[in-house]
């Protein structure tokens, strides 16, 4: 049996398969460095990569955040981030308050030791990015930068 030759692709079907391709690889450009960062946590600082994201949102406002707002800046559950925050308050890294004597709502801040080893492991988290991206010229990390984040304007307001 003889088959007809196939037909070329159509613009619209090359080109979608282009930016699938693109999402593959920005996938696993960021599960590559994740695992990495995670065992790279877990080794040098015994900490996982959700209590990293915590301390981050909450060394990012000094003056502390709402329970809420970490949830929401994190993008997961308030009971994702209760848990954590329980283990980093045990830990002494974070001190958490009521809000004006409400028992539903949780102030929480990074402690001054908690400020001093975060400190340390965004350094370290730095760097271990900067050693996975080092092919990268500044300039092109500029405007993938950029790119990605005109991209993240136009849909973000979509969902």
């Amino acid at each position: 049996m003889v088959s007809a030759p196939l037909p070329a692709l159509a613009p619209k079907e090359s080109d979608s398969k282009a930016r699938l391709r693109l999402w593959i690889r920005l996938l696993r450009a960021s599960r590559l460095i994740e695992g990495v960062a995670r065992e790279r946590l877990k080794v040098q600082f015994k900490a996982t990569l959700p209590r990293f994201d915590v301390m981050a949102a909450l060394y990012r406002k000094p003056d502390g955040m709402l329970m809420s707002e970490v949830s929401r800046f994190l993008m997961v559950s308030n009971g994702n981030v209760t848990g954590i925050v329980d283990r980093l308050v045990s830990d002494g890294l974070v001190a958490r308050a009521q809000r004006n004597g409400d028992r539903r709502t949780s102030f929480i801040s990074l402690t001054r030791k908690g400020r001093t080893l975060f400190a340390d492991m965004a350094a370290a988290h730095e760097r271990w990015v900067d050693e996975l991206l080092g092919g990268l010229s500044v300039r092109d990390a500029e405007q993938m930068s950029a790119k990605l984040k005109s991209f993240r304007s136009e849909w973000e307001g979509e969902a």
